[in-house]
């Protein structure tokens, strides 16, 4: 039996699981890395089973502790739903706030919502899961944070709920002294035979880039591809090709491809669990996240 004593051991279990690692579990956690293994050292002491293959840097969970995974999963979310519950009661708006979210919406859009969050809640402890927006659609599903805002999915799961905190058109862009930038006018056909830069295909901007160029019967030339949207501006502005950035991203170190009659838009929101009740902290994030933009409710 686990007793409240392992809480600890549960969320540095599910935090190595997580990240496949000892050291990055440690700093998501805010504690040493010898802290986590002692941890992970007892938990496994108590159930009589070692949890982890540690193969050098590789750690990969052993039969025992893929069974435990979903358990843990499901003690702690229930532990945290108990507090919260208890919590409602006093109606005061107070606890830890989980949400994941992108690094683009961190850097982006969320930094004056934080301010005026933060500033009027400081009883509030806000834990921040920056990830790709397929994952934290994935967290909210599990239960495993209270919100997430994120680029929404074309299709949402069943159980999830969005609304659409910002449209975010797209365009595409070249560096200003690729050989494209002074072209007046450029042919979808001509860009498929150009190296491309694009978010990975696999996250929802680069499938939504892949099937505008599917439905046109044309092939991407691609380059490279990563997730950080960042990274992709770096690289487009030194010249080594074209890509699909937000038109938010757009300065004078980039220029605008004259492509006529095309509009690539996707759109950037909050998703949260139709079934799971938002605590008092998490509805009034909601509250602040509506007042900063034009929200819109999709299912």
């Amino acid at each position: 039996m686990i007793t409240s004593m392992d809480t600890d051991g549960l969320k540095a279990f599910l935090a190595v699981a997580e990240h496949h690692s000892f050291s990055v579990a440690a700093q998501h956690l805010f504690i040493t890395q010898p802290a986590v293994s002692k941890r992970i050292a007892a938990l496994e002491q108590e159930l009589n089973h070692i949890l982890f293959d540690r193969l050098g840097r590789d750690v990969a969970l052993t039969e025992a502790g893929q069974a435990l995974l979903p358990r843990a999963q499901a003690i702690l979310n229930s532990m945290h739903e108990a507090q919260r519950t208890i919590r409602e009661f006093s109606g005061e708006i107070v606890g830890t706030l989980r949400v994941a979210t992108s690094h683009h919406i961190g850097l982006h859009h969320l930094p004056p919502i934080l301010r005026e969050f933060a500033a009027n809640h400081k009883q509030v402890n806000l834990q921040f899961d920056f990830l790709d927006s397929e994952q934290a659609h994935e967290k909210v599903l599990r239960g495993d944070c209270d919100l997430a805002v994120v680029t929404l999915a074309p299709t949402l799961e069943e159980n999830l709920e969005a609304s659409v905190l910002w449209p975010d058109p797209l365009c595409f862009i070249v560096g200003a002294n690729h050989p494209l930038a002074t072209s007046k006018n450029i042919s979808l056909e001509e860009l498929s035979r150009t190296p491309a830069i694009l978010p990975d295909l696999n996250t929802y901007t680069g499938r939504l880039v892949k099937h505008f160029f599917d439905t046109q019967g044309l092939a991407l030339n691609l380059n490279m591809a990563t997730n950080y949207l960042e990274t992709i501006k770096m690289m487009v502005t030194v010249g080594l090709g074209w890509s699909v950035l937000p038109k938010t991203m757009v300065d004078s170190s980039l220029k605008i491809l004259p492509i006529k009659n095309i509009q690539l838009e996707r759109q950037l929101g909050v998703v949260i669990h139709k079934k799971r009740t938002l605590g008092n902290a998490a509805r009034a994030f909601f509250e602040v996240l509506s007042a900063n933009s034009q929200i819109k409710q999709i299912n």
